[in-house]
This record gives C-alpha cells, sequence and structure tokens, in this order.
C-alpha cells in the first residue's frame, strides 16, 4: 500500500507515557513498552498499522523509562536505508525550547518542529502509542482531505453511561467539531445516536502549517500543553476541525465474529488482562490471525512452543514455552516460559521468562517477566491472603512485579524488559 495520493504524510508517534496506572509493570518501562498478547509491545499496534497503510516516515517520541522501548524499536523495526522517506526514528527529549521534561503531548512535538520543517509533509499525523487496535491510516487522510479539514480527530462512540472516563467531542450534522470536554460528568450525546457519545482516541492529522502556527502560539502561553486539553478546544472556532469516526475504518481480513471497531484503551491493569482475554476462544473478539493486516513486533529465536500430557484450553502459549503434564485455561503465555507438572493456570497474563514451579496454582494473575513462582505456590486463590503480599485490583486480579534476574535456572535466551 501507498500513502493516499497528493499528500505527504509524517507520523509523529507520542510514546512517552509513564504508564502509572499499569505499576508494577511499567515500573522499568514506558507504558507503550508493556509485553501484550505472548509476542507483542502495546506500541507495536500503532507502528503496524502506519506500516500497513504504507506510510513509512515515523518519528517517535519517547521520554520516561525509554530504554526498554528503545531496544525493542531498534531490534523490532528497523526499516529504510536508500529510501530516504522510509524510517522509524527514535527521538528523545530534546530540551531546546524550556531545558525541561515535555509537559504535554503539545509540547513533545513543539520541541521537535525542527523535524517537520525538515521534512516538509503536506500532512502530519500524530498518534499515542499505547492502545490496542487495527486501522488503515489512510481512510482517515481521505477523509481529511474531502472534507478540506484544517485537523481530524479520530474518534470511537461509546456507550453514553460510560463515557464520562473519556474526552468527549460534540459535532454537528456534518462531523464537523464544536466541543470538546474532558472527562465531563454529563458527557452530551451523538447527534446522530443519542446512546452514545464521541470519544476522542487521542489521534490527529493535521496541516502541517497549521500545526506549526498553533504549536508555536500555544509554547508562548501558560497551560498544559496538551493536544485535547489546550491545542483542540481552542482551534474549533477559528478551523475546520472534523470528527473521523472510527467505526467507519475497515482493514482487510477481519472475521465475522470480532467486534467492529475494536480498539481498547490498556491504561489500567484491569483493561489490560480483560484486553488478553478478548483474544482468546474460537472466535475472539480480537483476532490477531489475520495475514491481510498483520501485526509485526521483533523475532525470538527460540523453538516451537512444546507439551507433554498437558490440558491446554482456550489459550495462547508463546514460543519457546514448555508445559509439561499441566492444565492451562482462558490464558495467555508468553514466549519461553517453563509450567512443571501439577500445575493449575487459570486466566493469567504470564509474560516471558517465566518459572513456574510443580504443583503451584495461578487464578487471574499477571505475572511480568522473569518470575520464579516455587513450587505449591498458590496466587489468586485466596485474595485476603494475596494482599499481604503481592499488588492487587479492586476486581480481584493479582500482579506480580517483574523478576531481578533471568537466574540459574532459567534459559541463556535473553529478552530485554
Amino acid at each position: 500500500m501507498t500513502s493516499t495520493p497528493g499528500n505527504r504524510v509524517l507520523a509523529i508517534i507520542m510514546a512517552g507515557g509513564k504508564g502509572e496506572r499499569l505499576m508494577p509493570l511499567t515500573e522499568q518501562r514506558s507504558k507503550p513498552a508493556v509485553p501484550f498478547g505472548g509476542k507483542y509491545r502495546i506500541a507495536d499496534f500503532v507502528l503496524s498499522n502506519f506500516l500497513n497503510s504504507g506510510i513509512m516516515s515515523i518519528y517517535v517520541l519517547v521520554q520516561y523509562r525509554s530504554q526498554s522501548l528503545i531496544e525493542h524499536l531498534r531490534r523490532a523495526w528497523r526499516i529504510g536505508g536508500r529510501i530516504k522517506q522510509h524510517f522509524i526514528t527514535v527521538v528523545p527529549p530534546q530540551m531546546k525550547a524550556r531545558g525541561g521534561w515535555y509537559e504535554g503531548t503539545a509540547d513533545a512535538v513543539y520541541h521537535n518542529l525542527n523535524l517537520i520543517h525538515d521534512f516538509a509533509p503536506d500532512l502530519v499525523a500524530v498518534f499515542g502509542a499505547d492502545h490496542i487496535y487495527r486501522m488503515d491510516i489512510n481512510q482517515m487522510v481521505r477523509f481529511h482531505q474531502e472534507q478540506q479539514a484544517d485537523v481530524t480527530v479520530a474518534a470511537l462512540p461509546v456507550p453514553l453511561q460510560a463515557a464520562t472516563g473519556f474526552g468527549i467531542i460534540e459535532t454537528d450534522h456534518d462531523g464537523r467539531v464544536t466541543g470538546f470536554e474532558e472527562k465531563p460528568k454529563q458527557p452530551k450525546p451523538m447527534v446522530q445516536d443519542p446512546r452514545h457519545a464521541f470519544s476522542s482516541m487521542g489521534n490527529y492529522i493535521f496541516n502541517r502549517e497549521l500545526l506549526a502556527t498553533v504549536l508555536e502560539e500555544d509554547a508562548s502561553k501558560p497551560g498544559s500543553h496538551d493536544f485535547g486539553r489546550d491545542i483542540i478546544p481552542r482551534l474549533i472556532s477559528s478551523h475546520r476541525v472534523m470528527a473521523y469516526n472510527f467505526c467507519d475504518n475497515s482493514v482487510p481480513g477481519i472475521k465475522p465474529y470480532e467486534e467492529p471497531g475494536y480498539w481498547r484503551d490498556v491504561g489500567t491493569l484491569d483493561a489490560y488482562w480483560q484486553a488478553h482475554m478478548d483474544m482468546l476462544g474460537a472466535a475472539p473478539v480480537l483476532d490477531l490471525r489475520n495475514e491481510a493486516w498483520p501485526i509485526l513486533s521483533d523475532t525470538f529465536d527460540g523453538p516451537t512452543a512444546s507439551f507433554a500430557r498437558a490440558m491446554i484450553e482456550d489459550s495462547m502459549v508463546g514460543q519457546g514455552s514448555l508445559v509439561t503434564d499441566a492444565k492451562i485455561s482462558r490464558s495467555v503465555i508468553g514466549r519461553n516460559v517453563h509450567i512443571e507438572h501439577g500445575v493449575e493456570i487459570e486466566e493469567c497474563v504470564i509474560l516471558d521468562g517465566a518459572r513456574i514451579g510443580a504443583n503451584a496454582r495461578l487464578r487471574r494473575v499477571i505475572a511480568d517477566r522473569y518470575n520464579v513462582i516455587p513450587q505449591s505456590t498458590h496466587i489468586g486463590i485466596s485474595l485476603e491472603a494475596d494482599r499481604k503480599h503481592y499488588k492487587t485490583t479492586k476486581s480481584g486480579l493479582v500482579v506480580l512485579p517483574r523478576g531481578q534476574t533471568l537466574g540459574k535456572s532459567a534459559s541463556n535466551i535473553r529478552i530485554s524488559s
């Protein structure tokens, strides 16, 4: 695929989020670098969407705890070479303007306006790196062009009762944005559908000249320097700001049983866990087995997963893992995980390199990489006991932080944090 004719598109990926609500998974890495789905990082989804859309000029802006993501991008996302317009480049904070960390999403792009000026695109796509979804970005670009928009905001209808947790967009009958409110107590419904409100996805397409002008103006004023809170509301009255309905987007290879317009903000531990559960079973609402729109990631030089007298039900098991005489149901197991005899695992997310000793029982557990769980350990069985030793959520998930080292019992195949 190629980007829409007549539009030279530059992508700016915002990948600097702390992800504080995902602690302890973000104790040593940023939110976009958190592993997902047995082999991916969260950031792989937005990058795959751009590459599958044929948009291959991409700057990735990092900030907090960025080394893990930088290493992943170095291994997994090396493109370009002789073609100057094909690149994925990591951009650490430049400390150019006010000499400190980025103060908001708009401030991050403002600090790197030189990159936009040098590339001289027609359009700049500013997208987040911390959501799970598939999207043909060219369709949003075409919508932007056809509507003669100055700015286009990707938006998703959400049930009115759940809309209080999102930035809500108001539009007229033509889809032009007329208002924006961050996490309103009484969200205003969509004009076309009173049962839903229009939630901003935090993904924007700007005409390049306007973006540069508005960022320079924003930098000269006090504020949060955020696209959603500052930039978009400021442009509504003076420019043509359009809302692109994500439900109108269509990518090839989607199965009939999948949820149309699947998009998840995995910013909490419960949402992160639920998104994993969404991939399981014979007819998952999110099926990653899509050759027409693959989610790409780094390669792993391990053998095929092995099972000996194991019972596996509605689960995914990563490459290099070994399961011996154990029972696994509705779980996602990462790469190079060893599970010994007598183990029972139910509705868990076990990340790479874990070792689970004989006769252990785990239920609704998220275990970060390199955990070594001793034999006969029970986690998730008695929440009252678990709360004394582990991080737990209100819904009853138990979360184990990343193991310190691979240890003597672990494989010598190293996977970065």
